[in-house]
């Protein structure tokens, strides 16, 4: 068994829906029971990459035959395996700097968690532990406003006093910014602009945020006289959010092909791809980062 590293970064709000809700937002994301941290599943990543393959016999061989085809002699597992992609960094409006990326001590860790088992060994060792009134962020930050004698970060409808002497943001600032901008060799680019965003809060301060800074979206049907017909809310991650998880190759019968399927799918994932819902009206177009 073989395993690779998959980010995903949305560049339009991303909608992976569960259905109805029962609350006051009609259409929510889907969430985990336990921890109400946003995921996109794994069998919506399956799906769109294995439309994108387009030879047949490559499709069969990485993704398994399709639900409709499946048969006593037609029935083999697909090599792949997508695990949910689970949300890493949340885009949040900042006083200062736009906005910040945000994540908490519980996410890294688990996070550390994963990398540990896919035997990643040059990122940081250590997790980062803000006080519930501060935020540490990456050294060299943009976030910081200087308000009296205290540096302070704005994030929402928080004030956060802000430790920007935090080397152990600045690690991962580092470390992830390579992982989601390899394109930029010189770090003047977007890796740059992503150390100077990256912002830990308490786990209970980011649990807030997880409630209150995605995007909620009134939609509407109209009749011919222009009456509303339908009111509803939906909810989707912001764009700018990052997700992580894993893609698994599984050796099937006598042949270890694991190492071939996880270049195919690599070369899939070039290029613009769209998960979740709402395709029509723009929502769900992310790029995806093999690390």
């Amino acid at each position: 068994m073989k395993a690779k590293l998959l980010f995903t970064h949305t560049l339009t709000p991303l909608y992976p829906g569960t259905g109805q809700g029962s609350g006051v937002i009609d259409l929510p994301i889907a969430r985990e029971i336990a921890t109400n941290i946003p995921y996109l599943p794994g069998s919506s990543l399956k799906g769109v990459l294995r439309d994108e393959c387009k030879d047949e016999a490559l499709c069969k061989t990485l993704f398994g035959p399709e639900t409709k085809n499946i048969s006593d002699s037609n029935s083999q597992a697909g090599v792949l395996q997508f695990t949910d992609q689970r949300l890493l960094l949340l885009p949040v409006r900042s006083l200062s700097g736009t906005f910040a990326w945000v994540t908490a001590p519980y996410v890294l860790r688990r996070f550390k968690r994963t990398l540990t088992h896919l035997n990643i060994k040059d990122a940081p060792s250590g997790i980062p532990q803000p006080a519930k009134d501060e935020a540490h962020t990456a050294l060299g930050s943009g976030l910081p406003l200087t308000i009296g004698q205290n540096k302070q970060a704005i994030l929402e409808d928080l004030d956060f006093t802000a430790v920007t002497d935090q080397h152990l943001v600045t690690d991962w600032a580092e470390w992830m910014g390579k992982c989601l901008f390899p394109e930029d060799k010189k770090g003047e680019g977007w890796r740059k602009t992503f150390s100077e965003k990256l912002c830990v809060l308490h786990d209970d301060r980011f649990s807030f945020l997880l409630e209150t800074a995605t995007e909620v979206i009134p939609r509407n049907v109209l009749d011919e006289n222009k009456t509303s017909q339908n009111l509803w809310y939906e909810e989707a991650l912001p764009a700018e959010s990052i997700l992580e998880g894993l893609v698994i190759a599984q050796a099937i019968g006598k042949s270890d092909n694991s190492d071939t399927a996880l270049t195919e799918m690599i070369k899939l994932t070039n290029g613009l791809i769209q998960l979740g819902g709402h395709a029509t009206i723009g929502r769900g177009f992310c790029r995806l980062i093999p690390a």
